[in-house]
């Protein structure tokens, strides 16, 4: 059968050419980097000023990049609730970082570079302008590099600002030599003098853990477990189902990290890639925005499988449930919404992803280089009962 002069393939690979062309990711479009600038999207992260207005950032790694060198990161803001975005600066020397709002003030601690040194940067107007980190007072918090994180959880408890860090030890590839430690400074403390942050020791991982299957541990959450004692959750590489998470305990002072394998670790959905806890303000659950493994044969490795999203809930911080698939595509090869920081906002979840999704230039690269920052409003999730 023949349309217009031509036959039914060529009209239906037209048709299917046209639709991905015209497709657009869910959610709404804070930043787009086309596969081929070579230039990927990174580390989002998301904050509430005192104001009400969002603040959003990611970094780029890829290729053509700077993320070995002085990485960027590229820093929004919303006015209306995240319906629209606008740029507002432009970070040289900023990656793998968090924003997160204190007494005021904005914040943004990660490193300058991958495996770099540890910094910190301020804002008094909300993003546009910020601190440069050039020495121990103005937010050079370790300069012997190597230091690995993501945009994980600041969490303020017992008057300290706590946050989780990893250091490569020895400085060569990736996973199996990253020691986990934990960050913290009194809560009223100047953040940019190096000489007010207490570094733990850092813990390194073992391959003999988990049968063998432990490939490393990295991108830790600070979370006050039931007992009030603080503990650095972090994802874990394995080699199949099911996905695993470790739990660290952190001393009262921030100076000791202590792990125990036969105990420590938890059956965690998604936690083979970055997730985010955080405490429900209300019932002091535990939640969870992660990548999950919806399909089982499809877990070759639990960390390329990134193409669903869902909330888990826990009580305990050790027994884990799925409560909601909030986005998926059926492909898992380029498409995926991984690396989701979020916040609640009274009866909603917000949150910023680094998405893989269809462009009208070919795409994602695939799912772990993604080429969109796309911000979400989950409404009402926060107040679902289960």
């Amino acid at each position: 059968m023949k349309f217009f002069g031509l036959n039914a393939k060529t009209v239906w690979l037209w048709c299917w050419l046209a639709g991905v062309c015209a497709a657009a990711p869910p959610g709404i479009v804070i930043d787009h980097l086309p596969a081929r600038s070579g230039r990927y999207v990174g580390s989002p992260s998301l904050a509430i000023l005192s104001d009400g207005a969002y603040v959003a950032s990611h970094d780029e790694f890829g290729p053509k990049s700077t993320e070995h060198t002085r990485a960027v990161t590229v820093v929004f803001t919303s006015s209306d609730r995240g319906r629209t975005w606008t740029n507002l600066s432009r970070l040289d020397g900023q990656f793998w970082s968090t924003l997160f709002a204190h007494r005021g003030q904005l914040y943004l601690i990660g490193t300058d570079r991958h495996h770099g040194n540890a910094i910190i940067r301020r804002s008094t107007d909300g993003g546009r302008t910020w601190t440069t980190p050039a020495s121990a007072d103005t937010g050079l918090l370790r300069d012997d590099g190597q230091y690995h994180c993501a945009p994980v959880p600041v969490l303020e408890h017992a008057g300290r600002l706590w946050r989780a860090m990893e250091h490569r030890n020895p400085p060569l590839g990736w996973g199996t030599n990253y020691c986990a430690g934990m960050l913290s400074a009194p809560a009223g403390a100047d953040l940019l003098r190096a000489a007010n942050w207490t570094f733990s020791n850092f813990l390194p991982g073992d391959v003999q853990w988990l049968n063998g299957s432990f490939g490393g541990w990295l991108e830790g959450n600070a979370v006050v477990a039931p007992d009030g004692q603080l503990v650095n959750i972090l994802r874990v590489d394995t080699k199949g189902l099911p996905e695993q998470a470790a739990l660290v305990n952190i001393s009262a002072d921030g100076r000791s990290a202590a792990f125990d394998p036969e105990t420590g670790f938890v059956e965690f959905p998604g936690g083979a890639k970055k997730f985010s806890i955080r405490r429900h303000p209300r019932n002091g659950e535990y939640w969870a925005l992660a990548s999950v493994v919806r399909e089982a044969t499809l877990a070759v490795k639990p960390a390329s499988i990134r193409n669903c999203l869902a909330l888990t809930t826990s009580a305990d911080l050790r027994h884990w449930q799925i409560r909601e698939l909030l986005l998926h595509h059926p492909d898992p090869a380029r498409h995926g919404f991984q690396y989701v920081d979020w916040l609640f906002d009274q009866e909603d979840i917000i949150a910023v992803c680094r998405t893989a999704d269809d462009d009208d230039q070919g795409g994602a690269r695939n799912k772990h280089d993604a080429n969109y920052l796309t911000f979400h409003r989950f409404v009402g999730l926060a107040a679902r009962k289960w």
